[in-house]
Parts: structure tokens; sequence; C-alpha cells
């Protein structure tokens, strides 16, 4: 039937017991398949995971240019990872790191909330922001 119709005679469930086949064009199924994974592709947005890097002793200038860069991350809709690194006796004084991730949150807060609250993992203190919608 598939030969006198020029079609294709597809195998849909080999494991059924009968064997469950469709006589279709392969051809234009496999083209209507790769169509729509295109555009699924195509409406799906990429999400990167922008990393800014801090210090304890951070001066005031040095943190608001910082969070200038992060707004324009969060802006293109992109998530940020801040990180606050301490060394030394500066692992005493964790308190501190997180008074430098909260003001920077608090600068970034118009376009951003926060994901993950501040944690120390070792010797770094994180934090992720995401764009707000």
């Amino acid at each position: 039937m598939a030969d006198e119709k020029k079609l294709d005679l597809v195998k849909v469930a080999p494991n059924a017991k009968p064997p469950v086949c469709r006589i279709m064009d392969y051809g234009k199924y496999k083209y209507e398949q790769a169509k729509k994974e295109k555009e699924s592709r195509k409406n799906q947005k990429i999400i990167n995971i922008k990393e800014i890097r801090l210090t304890p002793r951070i001066d005031e200038h040095d943190i608001v240019v910082k969070s200038n860069r992060a707004i324009k991350f969060l802006e293109s809709g992109n998530k940020v990872k801040v990180t606050v690194r301490f060394k030394g006796r500066e692992m005493g004084h964790t308190a501190i790191g997180k008074e430098v991730l909260e003001k920077f949150a608090e600068l970034t807060s118009e376009v951003s909330a926060i994901e993950k609250k501040a944690k120390l993992e070792g010797r770094n203190m994180i934090m992720f922001l995401m764009p707000k919608n």
C-alpha cells in the first residue's frame, strides 16, 4: 500500500504485539520535527551567571563601580554571583563581609532580587542576585 501511494512505511511502536506501522512521508515528518525543535529553541532565553568579586575592605567608590557593572548584567537578563573573598585574619571578621554584601544588594535593589542569601563557603561568602521581572 505504501509503494502504491509512493510513501514510506514507518514502525510507530515496534515492540507492540503486533507491531504498529503508519504510512507517511518520512522526509516531511523529519523536516516538521526539526522545524518545531528550532522554534522551541528560538523562544528559550539562555541565562548566564556573571561573577563579581569583592573584598571585605572594599572602598565606597569601588563598590559603586562594581554595583553599576552588576546592574548592567542584570538588565541584560543575567544572574549575578557576588563573592567576597577573605584572606588571612579577615576570616575572623566575616560579619564585615556580610555587611558588604548587604550594601551591594541595596545598591542593586532597583533591578535585582536576592535569589540566595549570603552564605559562607570556605574562604568565600557567596550571594546570588537575579533580575526583577
